[in-house]
């Protein structure tokens, strides 16, 4: 199968996500600074999960570029992926109406470890259909930066517990280590 259609809907899907929770924001009742400081948790909660999900969006887009087609393993797999990221408007407005509160926070790590795991699952997938020779599989390597956003996220979710903000700093951290695209991909194709 080509890969075109499911790149289609992963793409519409994650337009959907993010137009859903830029939805979820509210004005600030009153137009001044202490308006905006009240609506501060929803923003906050945004801007990482937007960050978060167009950090997904755009190594996809190159983990696909390297793919050169797809089974229904793989189909299934971006579905599960899909699924975990159609959480995060939930989780983010929860988390910003709970003021990032223990259980929200934790909450919100679930669903990014889940996608990250899914993630995972969709590349490891890809690369049995295409084989372990090949410049996809060359590009992932051992994917350090994958297994250690699992691992923050592993150790983020029950520290979210016991101090929430700590967790959240935790999956900024994650954010930031993968606000560039996947430069392995890019370098994998232009040798290609």
């Amino acid at each position: 199968m080509t890969k075109g259609r499911m790149e289609a809907f992963s793409d519409g899907v994650l337009a959907i996500i993010i137009t859903i929770m830029v939805l979820e924001l509210r004005p600030p009742e009153t137009p001044t600074l202490a308006g905006l400081e009240q609506v501060r948790h929803h923003l906050i909660g945004y801007i990482l999960s937007f960050v978060l999900i167009g950090t997904y969006w755009s190594n996809h887009h190159h983990l696909l570029q390297a793919a050169h087609q797809v089974n229904g393993r793989i189909l299934w797999a971006n579905l599960h992926l899909l699924f975990w990221l159609s959480l995060v408007p939930f989780v983010t407005n929860w988390v910003a109406t709970s003021r990032f509160a223990p259980i929200p926070v934790a909450g919100y790590g679930v669903v990014f470890l889940a996608a990250a795991i899914a993630y995972t699952l969709l590349t490891r997938a890809l690369i049995v259909h295409h084989g372990t020779d090949t410049r996809l599989a060359e590009a992932v390597g051992a994917d350090f930066k994958g297994k250690l956003s699992l691992v923050l996220y592993a150790v983020a979710i029950p520290i979210a517990l016991r101090a929430p903000l700590v967790a959240f700093g935790i999956y900024v951290v994650v954010a930031l280590a993968w606000f560039m695209p996947d430069r392995r991909i890019e370098r994998a194709l232009d040798r290609g």
